[in-house]
């Protein structure tokens, strides 16, 4: 029997609606969401991902302001760019896309952002809010994920939920979100000094895949009826494509069919539910800050 496939576009889409009722009472108040947005270089990643964000704010009904700077900018006028974003009142959020060129340093990039206007939920202040569980904006990506786990029903309090990867992104905050009491799961992180991989995995009843590798998750990982969420959304070359690569997760999808109770595809499962959770946190900036 095949694992049930999360349709996050569909869960998106419904989020959506809800998203553009809010941004459209909001505008009538006089306050319209703005989202600015800085892209540093040509990465045709990074183009593609800031396409994406553009088309999904004028869907919500919000602005957007994107900032396209050379990939020679200097780290100062970056910088500078940040704080004037930070003064402006019709700006209620602010997001760099990431990576940043090499002579640019990230953590310097995120802290100059303004914490009330920190959608991405990167800053250490939001980060902190996260650790404490305070109120504040939730990261994107693992908040997403938790909208995906309850819309499909999918039981998480007691239950083992196993992260392959770390990162400030995606790992970390999902693992302090699902160990909250209202979501009361057991989190184990691994990473890439984590021994028996396999075993680790094959305890999961929720497997989330967030290392950035393709196809790092085989069907013989996975515990029967698990839950798995695939965040990998790696570039394979494929010179079948028009665009000689092809996305690819980081589980074999159809190994990870035949055992998993639930899986998110890729494309089209965790990725919509990000951005829907980025235009939700610009909304509610908006509401607050407005």
């Amino acid at each position: 029997m095949s694992a049930t496939i999360i349709d996050g576009k569909a869960v998106a889409a419904k989020l959506s609606v809800e998203i553009r009722e809010r941004t459209a009472r909001l505008a009538e108040k006089g306050a319209k969401p703005c989202l600015a947005v800085i892209l540093v270089g040509e990465n045709p990643a990074s183009i593609s991902y800031v396409k994406g964000k553009k088309k999904a704010l004028i869907d919500a009904g919000m602005e957007g302001k994107v900032t396209e700077l050379p990939e020679t900018v200097s780290q100062n006028e970056l910088l500078s760019l940040i704080a004037s974003l930070n003064d402006d009142k019709n700006v209620h959020g602010i997001l760099v896309q990431l990576p940043l060129p090499s002579h640019i340093r990230e953590d310097l990039v995120i802290n100059a952002i303004d914490p009330r206007k920190d959608v991405d939920c990167f800053h250490p202040f939001s980060l902190g809010k996260l650790v404490q569980g305070q109120s504040g904006f939730l990261p994107c990506t693992p908040n997403g994920i938790l909208c995906l786990l309850s819309e499909m029903k999918i039981p998480v309090s007691g239950s083992h939920a196993v992260i392959v990867g770390r990162s400030n992104i995606v790992g970390k905050p999902l693992a302090l979100l699902l160990s909250r009491p209202e979501q009361n799961a057991t989190v184990t992180i691994c990473h890439t000094g984590t021994r028996n991989l396999d075993e680790h995995c094959r305890q999961a009843d929720i497997l989330i895949a967030a290392a950035g590798r393709p196809s790092l998750i085989r069907g013989d990982m996975i515990k029967k009826g698990a839950a798995v969420i695939d965040v990998g959304v790696n570039r394979v070359p494929d010179t079948a494509s028009k665009k000689g690569y092809k996305l690819r997760g980081d589980v074999v999808f159809d190994e990870a069919l035949e055992k998993a109770g639930w899986i998110t595809p890729v494309p089209g499962g965790v990725g919509p539910m990000t951005i829907a959770m980025l235009m939700r946190n610009v909304l509610e900036a908006a509401e607050i800050n407005g």
